[in-house]
């Protein structure tokens, strides 16, 4: 029987693979230069609206950072990417998963399972904003809620990462439905629900129409997780077991390619 750890996407078997490192296109370093890139501008778009807001004394609405679920889904994009690129810049050093090999194995299962949520959440953030919420400036939505979708796409395709644990799926149903918690409490301390479709009425004469919603968000996050599975396991299908990996201190100035499977 599998271990919870191997459930949760820290299976010992697959250390060799280095698969939150590498990509079956670019060389490590190439990709953690695009991480590097992602991460940047990430943290640059969040720091630049909390400038801009204290610059133009918003100062009271820097707390929506904090609160809004979308902007907490791009803090965790922002340290996701951070993250990675540390990961793949160290291999691609080293040769080695040093982080991953020197801390505990929950540790690459909490990476893994960030992973998961990075891919799933933005793309609901995505379709939620557009569809429900946008109201302008453009900038920082562009930024956050089309940006992040590009970022999922990419870690869907490039990277060599193996298909989601069926395990992450309760994880990050829980995380959306704890949010849902959250809103409550967010009223109870700030006196405003995150978002409209949240709110109960002063009566709870919507209580059903935030149950419908949150039913139906959940239902969508387990529809997008199953399409993401089934792209990273097409993608693993056309590549095969094609992975660049790091130079080997024997073979310092060359690339590693593994062909496809046979």
């Amino acid at each position: 029987m599998r271990s919870f750890m191997s459930l949760m996407g820290a299976d010992p078997s697959q250390d060799h693979l280095h698969a939150f490192e590498t990509s079956w296109l670019v060389s490590p370093f190439v990709l953690g230069c695009i991480r590097a890139v992602f991460s940047l501008y990430a943290f640059a778009t969040i720091f630049f609206i909390l400038g801009w807001r204290a610059v133009h004394r918003q100062v009271d609405n820097m707390k929506d950072m904090f609160v809004y679920f979308t902007n907490l889904s791009y803090w965790g994009v922002a340290f996701y990417f951070l993250f990675a690129a540390i990961h793949s810049f160290v291999y691609a050093r080293t040769g080695r998963s040093v982080f991953f090999d020197k801390t505990p194995r929950f540790l690459r299962a909490l990476h893994s399972l960030l992973y998961s949520s990075i891919i799933i959440l933005p793309i609901i953030v995505t379709i939620l904003f557009w569809t429900l919420l946008f109201g302008g400036p453009w900038f920082p939505e562009v930024s956050k809620h089309i940006m992040q979708t590009g970022y999922a796409v990419f870690e869907l395709v490039i990277p060599t990462t193996e298909p989601l644990p069926l395990l992450h799926l309760p994880f990050i149903i829980s995380i959306l439905l704890l949010y849902t918690a959250f809103t409550f409490l967010n009223h109870s301390i700030n006196g405003f629900y995150t978002y409209s479709f949240l709110d109960p009425g002063v009566n709870g004469e919507r209580s059903g129409i935030v149950a419908g919603y949150s039913l139906g968000v959940a239902a969508g996050a387990a529809i997008l997780f199953g399409v993401a599975w089934f792209i990273i396991w097409l993608r693993k299908r056309l590549t095969g077991s094609k992975r660049i990996l790091a130079s080997t201190p024997v073979q310092a100035d060359e690339e590693i390619v593994m062909g496809p499977e046979k």
